[in-house]
């Protein structure tokens, strides 16, 4: 299997990691005005906003590596669905609270251990790491939290945390998948990965699933997306599509 040139590579690698957080930015400004209580919908706006930043910094490195003149705007508004390379687990709706959590704490431990991995090393994504990381380990100790709160409530709240990890468990394999030609490997954060997430499910009184294999079609990586994603990027784009161009 030939593996791709680093800059390409690097340049891939970090537009999956963009699109998984400018997609959770936009997941995440569905629960303002919607959240259990008031506190939590302040915090999940602000977590929002964490990814959006995220979002921008790398979608920035990721044009000036293309040298295609694109901007971040561009990639993020003028990319057709099979363009994106975000993970499937972000782009699929979450209006169940349960949901939410789990996800975003399977999410954030992932993001936790490649952004300390890139801000660890000499690289174009380096600066943006290091800012991420300490705002992902909030989005980390948050979802721990509420998983906790969830899991380890009442008999109601613990059988939607169940249902809600049985949901989005599977999807976990694919940030997993193994990608020795990337600037850090996914397949190499299995570990540490399971480290923060199975303690926090063990302690919340739920039943861990089995980890199961990446996806063999490439999943989101590959450009293979649910219809959820183009109904989300038909609204996150509709203003920047209707006024190419345009500026504010």
């Amino acid at each position: 299997m030939t593996t791709l040139p680093r800059p390409r590579a690097t340049s891939s690698f970090l537009l999956g990691l963009a699109d998984d957080a400018l997609v959770t930015a936009q997941r995440l400004g569905w629960w303002v005005s919607r959240a259990p209580e008031l506190e939590e919908d302040v915090a999940l706006a602000n977590i929002g906003l964490d990814q959006l930043g995220q979002a921008r910094g790398l979608l920035t490195v990721v044009a000036d590596l293309e040298g295609a003149g694109r901007t971040e705007d561009d990639l993020a508004y003028l990319r057709d669905p099979e363009e994106f390379r975000n993970v499937v687990l972000v782009e699929r709706p979450q209006a169940d609270f349960a949901v939410c959590v789990v996800r975003m704490l399977l999410l954030a431990a992932w993001q936790h251990e490649v952004y300390a991995a890139l801000a660890a090393r000499e690289g174009p994504a380096r600066g943006v790491a290091g800012k991420a990381v300490k705002e992902v380990a909030y989005h980390l100790d948050h979802g721990r939290h509420w998983v906790l709160r969830l899991g380890d409530g009442t008999d109601l709240s613990h059988d939607r945390a169940q249902s809600a990890l049985d949901a989005e468990w599977p999807h976990l394999p694919e940030l997993l998948a193994a990608d020795p030609a990337a600037p850090v490997d996914p397949a190499g954060l299995h570990e540490a990965v399971l480290g923060h997430v199975v303690p926090v499910l063990t302690a919340a009184t739920l039943v861990v699933p089995e980890l199961g294999a990446p996806p063999a079609d490439g999943g989101g990586r590959a450009g293979r997306h649910t219809a959820h994603l183009a109904e989300l990027l038909a609204e996150m784009q509709q203003v920047a599509r209707a006024h190419p161009g345009a500026s504010w």
